[in-house]
């Protein structure tokens, strides 16, 4: 039936005597049957029917295969197990994460499919989920690679149970190279005479160390919000404002020779390091080491 299509209505006595006619009709368009002039039943075509009631098919069979649908299309592996340990299917991601079709995969031994599988912990996690139904979440290395790390979790199932996998060795490059990143921080403000502000895409100090303080002859908290460039004699402010617009044109780190502005008046000669601070999106400004020459 169309959208907004109107019914047509025939009484049953009618119906009764023509009813070839009729259903004929009710093929194109709804037919609804009357009985003493009020609307009693409606006889549609079985493809309508069909749609109706979702071909057919059994609420229980609809969702499992909505179920499956999501499966299929998950980024992370999923490997379905028997109760002997053997692969009893897999969804795209797995085959691809195994380099091996699913055809070559079901009824391997799991062990045989994971390389790093055999004799591990994850491996007695594995045994106790299918044997004590025992659920585990957990990162493990080199299950697949060497040194890579994978997020697994082992779900108990009427068939056995199933493993998923997600790659979280880029997660742990990342966590690596930020405690890199502290950790040279931490070397910065120990060793003392290294000054670090950081600033504004604007120039404005919303950060500074310590040390450049210290150089400048003031507190931190008096640094905050100052234009980096008051920080700057005269001459030396041109060429840090061009630096710093080539900095965020281009993303490139760059350095110059300039000086600081002491509290007394003095003018300290420094080197200054600018590289960029850039989000997913645009730049939040830099960063800026100085160095007393």
């Amino acid at each position: 039936m169309e959208p907004g299509q109107e019914p047509q209505r025939v009484s049953a006595a009618e119906f009764i005597r023509g009813f070839g006619s009729w259903r004929m009709q009710a093929s194109r368009k709804p037919l609804v049957v009357t009985h003493h002039g009020k609307d009693a039943h409606v006889l549609i075509s079985l493809a309508d029917y069909r749609r109706l009631d979702g071909g057919g098919e059994a609420p229980g069979d609809r969702l499992a295969a909505s179920q499956a649908a999501i499966v299929e299309s998950l980024r992370d592996a999923v490997i379905f197990v028997d109760r002997g340990a053997r692969i009893a299917a897999v969804n795209p991601a797995a085959s691809d994460r195994l380099e091996a079709p699913a055809s070559a995969l079901v009824g391997c031994e799991l062990a045989a499919a994971l390389p790093g599988f055999a004799g591990t912990m994850l491996h007695a996690h594995l045994l106790r989920m299918l044997h004590h139904r025992e659920r585990f979440s957990g990162e493990v290395p080199g299950l697949i690679e060497p040194r890579r790390w994978m997020q697994v979790d082992l779900v108990p199932l009427a068939i056995g149970g199933a493993m998923m996998l997600r790659d979280t060795g880029d997660t742990w490059a990342t966590l690596a190279e930020q405690d890199a990143r502290r950790a040279l921080a931490d070397a910065v403000e120990i060793d003392g005479a290294l000054g670090v502000a950081r600033i504004s895409v604007r120039e404005q100090v919303e950060a500074a160390n310590p040390a450049l303080a210290a150089l400048v002859g003031t507190d931190e908290a008096a640094l905050r919000r100052v234009r980096f460039t008051a920080l700057l004699p005269l001459g030396a402010r041109q060429a840090f404002g061009e630096a710093l617009e080539t900095l965020f044109r281009t993303g490139t780190p760059t350095r110059l020779d300039s000086a600081l502005v002491t509290r007394d008046g003095d003018t300290l000669p420094v080197r200054l390091a600018l590289v960029e601070r850039r989000s997913a999106y645009a730049s939040d400004g830099a960063v800026i080491l100085v160095t007393p020459r």
